[in-house]
């Protein structure tokens, strides 16, 4: 960029790196239900400060051994866990790449951690940490309690809390059809949490000075 300047994420947000996450599972229950798939959107800055989707990394997952699958869930989702052309991986395997490919960004980016941002974000985050712990990975790049929730910052931000709703109100495209896959879910999120941060600094909201 030579001598002119720019916004840099460590600065956003106290040195942690937004990533999108969505996961499609078996049921409610992060300690029982299967983790079907996974899915993160990579969040970048442009030089002026304004945040945008970038890549987006999902995985099918092999349900663990004695996991819960609800018939409902298969139901709502339209996922079904032993499709033969689904080339699933084990839910270690898919956190590991994952994990990997997050800290990289962490690197990049001059940040010191990730930060789990979802839509209803407590969910996501129960069925993230207890998959770590069930299969014992010992560096997981995210807060282990704090996210942001785009439920919650999409009900100030335009009224809705439902994450098609919200993508209609922010005039970001949404297709039915094509919602609850985790990579289709996670990339409309990121677009609305960028949405929602843009839309915050043009209104004259807190943005770090230019590094």
């Amino acid at each position: 960029m030579g001598g002119e300047e720019r916004q840099l994420m460590r600065d956003r947000f106290r040195g942690f790196l937004p990533v999108v996450i969505d996961l499609e599972t078996g049921g409610f229950n992060a300690r029982t239900d299967a983790v079907l798939e996974i899915a993160a959107t990579l969040v970048r800055m442009e030089d002026n400060g304004e945040l945008r989707a970038d890549r987006t990394l999902d995985f099918h997952i092999k349900p663990f051994e004695g996991a819960n699958i609800e018939k409902s869930a298969l139901e709502f989702t339209g996922i079904d866990p032993w499709h033969p052309f689904r080339e699933a991986v084990d839910e270690s395997q898919a956190l590991t790449e994952l994990f990997r490919a997050i800290r990289k960004e962490i690197r990049e980016q001059e940040c010191t951690r990730a930060i789990l941002v979802a839509h209803n974000a407590h969910f996501d985050a129960g069925f993230i940490n207890a998959a770590v712990e069930r299969c014992q990975i010992k560096r997981n790049p995210f807060h282990p309690f704090t996210f942001f929730d785009t439920a919650t910052l999409a009900g100030l931000a335009f009224g809705q809390t439902v994450l098609a709703r919200a993508c209609a109100e922010a005039g970001i495209d949404f297709d039915n059809s094509e919602a609850h896959t985790a990579a289709y879910d996670a990339a409309r999120t990121a677009e609305l949490f960028c949405d929602i941060v843009n839309r915050w600094r043009e209104c004259g909201g807190w943005m770090p000075e230019l590094a």
